[in-house]
């Protein structure tokens, strides 16, 4: 019986006949009403159990007793099944349980219900998206063949499982399968627990956290985990604006040494139940990966991205980049991936690789690396301002109009040294490979020709530590040379990053006391500095017109103390400084590429 009908055709309970609208006290109509509500809502979780075990669950009789280990997810139906539930839930708020005109529990019910639906039908899409090849996924002829979803198959082949597009918004979708060296339930984990998933992805995840856990799992696996997450997501450019969204992440065991998670965000479901949706800039469709195990210890990993965004807040640069998926694409997720989980692998390895240098302990090595790995959050949090550090964005007559300056204050913060940083970033398109542009800038021998801090001369390297395979995967310590003898050596540790989307060239000037301290596995929380660097990708099919195609988007940032008093006024000089700072840099280094035109 519906709502409707419980109100118009009353019952009474004595006889079974229809009764009389004043023979039914108020307290009885809202139980009837109550009680429909609650049936209604049954019908609707067991049709969601029937999708899960592919036959008919009835909401009349007991429920199955193995029905939960089979279906893998447990939702409870009310308030009592939440205490009794076999996976672990997060418990609703029961104060209001004595009111039931407040209905807080069928209410939160009913939510997790509709979260549980659009993991279901997410999942479906996923796994179809990442099993299906021709025609829904069809092969570019430019940027090496590389995978583009034909949109016309997809609207007829999916249903939307979150709404329409908004308007004005555009479609990003990538595809993209490797072999990692890491096992799928090593990877499902690193992926279900927020701050692991971070530190696998550095570079593209700002700031991450897990929300709301609805369920855990099954027999102290991920299979059935599901919860809502909110992240920050960024391409390593003050011309692309951080992504925000709030999202479901759902993980399933689809057979022995199958898995898949996936990501959805939930502004329809908010939208729906009268909040307004925390970011409307960018819809994550169902996106995710679907992980197998390899025999030899090794996944295959096929990734999924797909996304709904504003195109018109990001600069014209940078559009088609990201149109292609080379900016938030599953190329990108894929190569970050391979690249961490090889270095993983190396430093679990007991055997330090050849090119290391040999005077460095493994806690040195371990401290460094710590170091290196801060050194380099910190610097995308500069390049980005994502909400890591509160940035106060400048706007000035005498800076440049593709720079973005912006100042924080650095307080009780044993990292960094206490004032004024002000960080200062700029992107520009060159027309040389990412390749060569990187070995430029990571090169000791060449830093003199960008680098005012090398004094003029060439630097030597003190220390090497081996990331991957790659020559340019590592973390280095380099000494510039004296520029007479009354001045001491200086210490820079750099650290420099490349895979399949793109590199990245991190350095910051240490103390020299404070990095013998690192280097002999001491603490590295206390060494204080601010880093700068540049981050290179290539600049994408015709993203900066006919004839351009093979050339680079170069970002340049810098972070600067500018005052070493936190309560300090900032001063135009200071602005006016690392303004010529990043300009004389980006043209040191057109002329040293023989492309100042």
């Amino acid at each position: 019986m519906s709502i409707r009908d419980a109100m118009r055709n009353p019952i009474c309970t004595n006889c079974g006949g229809p009764a009389m609208i004043g023979e039914i006290s108020i307290e009885e109509q809202h139980l009837r009403i109550e009680n429909a509500r609650l049936k209604d809502e049954l019908d609707r979780v067991c049709s969601l159990a029937g999708k899960f075990l592919g036959r008919p669950v009835s909401s009349n009789g007991p429920p199955m007793p193995n029905s939960s280990l089979e279906l893998g997810f447990s939702l409870p139906m009310g308030p009592h099944d939440f205490v009794n539930s076999p996976l672990p839930v997060m418990q609703p708020n029961n104060n209001n349980n004595n009111n039931p005109s407040k209905g807080t529990t069928i209410e939160r019910s009913l939510e997790r219900s509709m979260y549980l639906e659009l993991a279901l039908a997410a999942m479906d899409d996923l796994v179809k998206m990442a099993q299906t090849d021709d025609p829904i996924w069809i092969r570019s002829n430019i940027e090496g063949g590389r995978e583009v979803l034909n949109l016309e198959e997809y609207s007829r082949s999916f249903s939307p499982c979150i709404g329409m597009k908004p308007n004005g918004f555009v479609t990003e979708a990538s595809r993209e399968t490797g072999m990692v060296i890491i096992n799928g339930l090593a990877l499902v984990e690193t992926l279900m627990d927020s701050n692991k998933w971070a530190e696998m992805f550095p570079c593209i995840i700002a700031r991450t956290t897990t929300t709301d856990v609805i369920s855990n799992g099954m027999g102290g696996t991920r299979n059935g985990a599901l919860q809502l997450m909110y992240a920050e997501l960024q391409v390593l450019s003050p011309l692309v604006p951080v992504r925000e969204v709030n999202f479901l992440r759902f993980c399933k065991q689809h057979a022995e040494g199958v898995w898949a998670v996936v990501d959805v965000s939930i502004d329809a479901i908010r939208e729906n139940s009268g909040g307004t949706p925390a970011y409307s800039g960018c819809r994550r469709l169902p996106s995710g990966c679907v992980v197998q195990d390899m025999p030899n210890g090794y996944s295959k990993v096929t990734w999924v991205e797909h996304a709904e965004y504003d195109e018109s807040v990001v600069h014209h640069l940078y559009r088609q980049l990201i149109t292609a998926g080379m900016g938030f694409g599953a190329q990108r997720w894929v190569a970050t991936l391979q690249r961490q989980c090889e270095c993983l692998a190396i430093l679990m390895s007991s055997a330090a690789p050849a090119r290391d240098h040999n005077a460095i302990t493994a806690g040195g090595r371990r401290s460094m690396l710590k170091l290196a790995q801060r050194m380099t959050n910190n610097f995308c949090a500069g390049v980005c301002a994502s909400t890591v550090y509160k940035w106060n964005k400048l706007h000035t007559d005498n800076v440049d109009d593709d720079v973005r300056v912006m100042t924080r204050q650095s307080v009780d913060d044993p990292g960094e040294p206490p004032g004024i940083v002000l960080s200062a970033a700029t992107s520009v398109w060159l027309p040389v490979s990412p390749q060569r542009l990187f070995d430029f800038l990571r090169n000791e021998h060449l830093r003199s020709e960008w680098d005012i801090l090398s004094n003029g001369g060439p630097m030597q390297e003190m220390a090497h530590i081996a990331k991957g395979q790659d020559h340019g995967n590592c973390v280095s310590l380099l000494r510039a040379s004296a520029m007479n003898a009354n001045q001491s050596s200086m210490l820079i540790l750099q650290e420099t990053c490349i895979d399949a989307s793109g590199s990245l060239v991190v350095y910051a000037p240490v103390d020299i006391p404070a990095m013998h301290v690192v280097m002999n596995g001491g603490d590295s929380a206390y060494v204080a500095l601010l880093p700068s660097g540049f981050a290179i990708v290539p600049d994408g099919p015709g993203s900066c017109g006919p004839g351009r195609v093979g050339g680079s988007m170069l970002t340049v940032a810098f972070q600067i103390l500018v005052n070493s008093l936190p309560t300090a006024k900032l001063t135009v000089e200071s602005v006016e400084t690392v303004n010529n700072l990043i300009s004389c840099t980006v043209q040191k280094i057109k002329a040293a590429l023989q492309c100042e035109s």
